[in-house]
């Protein structure tokens, strides 16, 4: 093996040979249990950050795990289309290379131009996904937007309409006035501004007053402009300063429109005035208020955000209406909604109807695609009723036939499920599965696969023109579909018998509604068993935490804190990473402070670590559910975790190589196994268990640790100590039982660390079995993953074995306390021995002598005297070292002296802070604890130093 580990040496040659190997794919004998895992897709205009080389690494972990139990295992690839996302990108090539716009090219020339794009720039994400190890069946890569995923949206939307869970109508959504298209809850991004509240006097119509004589009442708004939309004003039924006022009007200034004034529970008596205009058209709330009180809609805006002409008027059930004239105020129309708010502000003003403007705190929400402020619109849309698809959703998990890990998210998915409103599921885009719907001259909607089978089915001749439907569906609706379709849904495959139910989604809880509910909805309603039962589209829902940084906040490109996990794997210097963070930054002044705080996170860079060394911390802070801030200092860390595997291994080859090991090379394959290898071999087999139980409840934080204990503490820090003096001066049979000990262990612990750390130990495993069994496997990932053999397990080795490091590391510290060069042999003087110790001395007094630097033990009577010595416990055993020779007292008690001395001045420095009223007072709880602990700390330590002065004056 090559002295240095190298990642970039060994993984993309290793990716490269498992993919054309076919490894990655299920074996394919249904007769065995069956296990899948279908990915997240991610947008095909990605590219690859943190949190998807989180949970590609837990799916990969997984997969891998199951794949070495033998299991027919497929995780299922693919990428989404993501309609507003995808559009926007080509759009804005499509400029920028040729000046047009899409409108100009026209609809057909733009989707394939969309098409076009994707072949070439589209698979980028998923190129950086293999440099991840992620083990998928690439050739079943499915995108939602090809022939067969399409054919299913086709049909579901169909069906959903003929069983009359899917109408289109007039209601209020989330709309983007940039991109003009309507757009979901999650791509709606709030930002805290600083506004204003707006107090208006309303003029009461018909002579009515207020309880003081008043004849207007205050309402207040943040959004002036709506004023104009308005159609009601909102008291509470128990507010006695309005009640006399129920069933009045008031008179709308600018329009004189007489609106009512209604008693509904959204008025609340303890804020403001206690009066709420009420504009249905243009707030969520204010169109619940509305249809509660059977109140007319006013849409006053385009789909510019700009007032219209002339009003659009509705009634409550989003019909046309003649309730209200559509006129507006001249003075306002075509103004920007920002404009509007001024213009409407000033001329309340010169009327006298300004009570007040208050500085007020605002949340306003904004696409996160066209980064303006969303607009509460009235339009038509295409919905899915979804009240009778959650029923059974609800179910499902309520009875375990789904589980959460953490389980405590089933809470919010039950909050969710409860209070779940209609889906709105079409879009104002071009790119996207294509509404299948069609329109007559009249209006009149008919539904089908296309339009042939829509003539067929509805005896519609060729003289009846018909129009498709302009919109596309939101990218929700056919990733609903993802776990089934995928499988060649609505086809009866193979596949879908084989692997569907599937078996885990990870996934995170931002999510949980829009995409794991809907996929639970959608499958269960369209899947079936053989006895007609509903089948879930994934057993297990894993849930993960966001990746945040190293203060805690979440990483996004505006803040500058993304970290790209191909930086972490290959490295990046410091100049390419400011260029990376601030080069397409538009404030200057952020991108200045972006560049300066990169230059102090990162002045040396980002050094190169491997993918193992990734993939190992993600999977070390793996804790269920919670967010994790992201520590450098850790990757560094499993970095050298990753040297350290890689230099036992080669201890183990070069130990191992052109020697008999027990492995058929020999006719005489005689073995002693040593106290320490019976040792090894018992705490593998407790590693194996409590490995396997942490990946089979999806700790996957607790498996790391497992496995980090064994292969550096166990493995590395003692085992391969304790074979030294067997390969050294052990005979022909201990020593190939040593040598066969190591290489069997190594060969299970790769085995057992393969699905977090893919690379190092397929290289690794490769050359052992090359150059030392003789076993001609292809690949660890086909290998069997370890079991549990309770026959290794040999309790007296262990229990020795335990003590015989208790009684190293005890001399060991005497070393250390006393400044004993580890070079000087040690006589060890032993008191209140036990016959098991007595025994245990005498059996390992070559272990004894190699790693605790031993000349010799002596057992001392109870009672005899001793020289002045250094001593240890280790339970009721005393250890003794003569200090009479070892060590120079008098420099020793003037180093000891020194160090007391600036030990005792930090002690009184810290001692005489925490005396300090005004200090601990004033001092932050945490600030506190830390210097009190700094205190017992030095406490202990001048102690020690104090009887380590003792104990060589005496000498």
């Amino acid at each position: 093996m090559e002295k240095t580990y190298n990642p970039s040496a060994i993984e993309q040659k290793n990716y490269q040979r498992w993919e054309e190997k076919g490894y990655f794919k299920p074996h394919g004998d249904t007769s065995k249990e069956s296990f899948c895992i279908m990915i997240p897709p991610p947008n095909v205009t990605g590219s690859l950050h943190m949190g998807h080389a989180f949970q590609d690494t837990i799916m990969d972990t997984i997969i891998r795990y199951q794949r070495m139990q033998g299991k027919n295992t497929l995780w299922q690839p693919g990428t989404d289309h993501a309609g507003i996302a995808t559009q926007m990108v080509v759009e804005r090539k499509l400029f920028a290379e040729t000046g047009q716009t899409r409108k100009e090219l026209g609809r057909e020339t733009f989707i394939d131009k969309i098409w076009e794009w994707k072949e070439e720039s589209g698979g980028t994400i998923c190129k950086q996904m293999r440099r991840l190890g992620t083990s998928v069946d690439w050739d079943r890569e499915r995108f939602t937007m090809d022939d067969g995923l399409s054919e299913a949206v086709k049909k579901v939307f169909v069906d959903l309409y003929n069983d009359d869970l899917l109408y289109r109508g007039k209601r209020l959504v989330n709309w983007d006035p940039k991109l003009h298209t309507a757009i979901s809850d999650l791509e709606v991004e709030s930002k805290d501004v600083q506004g204003s509240m707006w107090y208006f006097r309303y003029p009461l119509a018909d002579n009515a007053t207020t309880l003081d004589g008043k004849n207007y009442i205050v309402v207040a708004t943040t959004r002036p402009e709506t004023m104009l939309g308005d159609t009601g004003v909102a008291v509470n039924a128990e507010d006695p300063r309005y009640q006399h006022l129920i069933g009045k009007n008031i008179i709308l200034p600018f329009t004189q429109r007489l609106i009512p004034i209604i008693a509904d529970e959204h008025a609340d008596m303890e804020k403001g005035s206690g009066c709420v205009k009420i504009t249905p058209a243009h707030d969520f709330n204010d169109y619940e208020v509305g249809k509660r009180n059977n109140l007319p809609m006013i849409n006053i805006l385009t789909f510019d955000a700009k007032i219209r002409e002339s009003a659009e008027i509705f009634n409550s059930q989003g019909e046309k209406s003649d309730n209200y004239s559509a006129e507006l105020p001249a003075q306002f129309i075509g103004l920007s909604r920002e404009d509007a708010r001024k213009k409407v502000v000033s001329e309340l003003e010169a009327l006298g109807l300004v009570e007040e403007i208050k500085a007020h705190a605002l949340v306003i929400p904004y696409g996160d695609r066209g980064g303006v402020p969303i607009e509460p619109m009235l339009t038509d849309q295409w919905y899915v009723r979804v009240e009778p698809l959650a029923k059974t959703a609800r179910e499902a998990v309520a009875n375990g036939d789904i589980k959460f890990v953490p389980q405590q998210y089933e809470n919010l998915y039950n909050s969710w499920m409860s209070d779940v409103q209609d889906w709105c599921i079409s879009r104002q885009l071009w790119w996207g599965h294509r509404i299948p719907a069609w329109y007559d001259e009249n209006g009149k909607v008919y539904v089908g696969h296309d339009e042939e089978q829509v003539r067929k089915e509805h005896n519609l001749d060729a003289s009846i023109k018909l129009r498709q439907d302009e919109d596309v569906l939101d990218t929700w609706f056919s990733s609903g579909l993802w776990t089934f379709s995928t499988l060649g849904w609505p086809e009866k495959t193979l596949d879908l018998k084989t692997f569907h139910s599937t078996d885990v989604l990870v996934t995170g809880f931002d999510i949980i509604f829009f995409w794991v509910a809907r996929m639970i909805m959608m499958t269960m309603h369209f899947m079936k068993d053989e006895d007609g039962k509903p089948q879930v589209p994934f057993k297990t829902i894993y849930m993960t935490g966001l990746i945040r940084d190293e203060n805690g906040d979440k990483m996004s490109k505006s803040k500058g804190n993304v970290l790209d996990p191909l930086d972490m794997i290959d490295g990046i210097d410091l100049e390419s990473l400011v260029k990376k963070r601030c080069g397409n930054m538009m404030q200057p002044q952020l991108a200045k402070k972006i560049e300066k705080q990169t230059r102090k996170a990162f002045a040396d860079g980002i050094e190169p670590h491997g993918t193992d060394a990734l993939r190992f911390t993600l999977a070390a802070m793996a804790s269920t559910g919670r967010d994790i801030n992201w520590d450098m200092t850790r990757l560094e860390g499993y970095r050298n975790f990753c040297n350290k595997l890689w230099n036992a291994s080669r201890y183990v080859i070069m130990s191992c190589t052109e020697q008999p090991c027990g492995f058929n090379d020999d006719a005489n394959n005689e073995q002693q196994l040593s106290i320490a290898d019976r040792w090894i071999l018992g705490q593998l087999q407790t590693t194996i268990k409590d490995y396997r139980h942490a990946l089979d409840t999806y700790r996957f934080d607790i498996a790391a640790n497992i496995l980090y204990e064994f292969i550096w503490h166990q493995f590395c820090g003692w085992y391969l100590e304790l074979t030294k003096p067997v390969l050294f001066k052990g005979n022909v049979a201990e020593q190939r039982g040593t040598r066969h000990t190591l290489i069997s262990v190594l060969e299970t612990l790769l085995r057992l660390a393969h699905p977090i750390m893919p690379f190092m130990t397929e290289e690794i495993w490769l050359r052992i079995n090359k150059e030392l069994t003789g076993y001609t496997g292809e690949s660890i990932m086909l290998e069997a993953f370890p079991e549990v053999n309770n026959d290794l397990i040999d309790t007296q080795a262990v229990a020795d074995l335990e003590w015989l490091k208790k009684v190293i590391v005890a001399i060991r510290n005497i070393r250390g306390e006393m400044d004993i060069s580890p070079k000087i042999p040690l006589n060890l003087l032993v008191k209140n021995a036990s016959e098991d110790d007595d025994r245990r001395f005498s059996e390992n007094a070559a272990f004894l002598a190699a790693l605790a630097k031993l000349e010799s033990v002596t057992i001392v009577a109870s009672g005899e005297s001793t020289p002045v010595c250094a001593t240890a416990l280790v339970g009721a055993l005393e250890l003794l070292i003569p200090m009479a020779g070892l060590i120079d007292t008098e420099a020793e008690l003037a180093r000891l002296s020194k160090q007391l001395e600036k030990a005792s001045k930090e002690l009184a420095k810290i001692s005489g802070k925490l005396s300090n009223e005004r200090f601990v007072s004033n001092a932050p709880e945490a600030v506190i604890n830390k210097e009190r602990g700094k205190e017992a700390e030095l406490q202990t330590t001048c102690s020690k130093l104090e009887e380590q002065i003792k104990t060589i004056k005496a000498l």
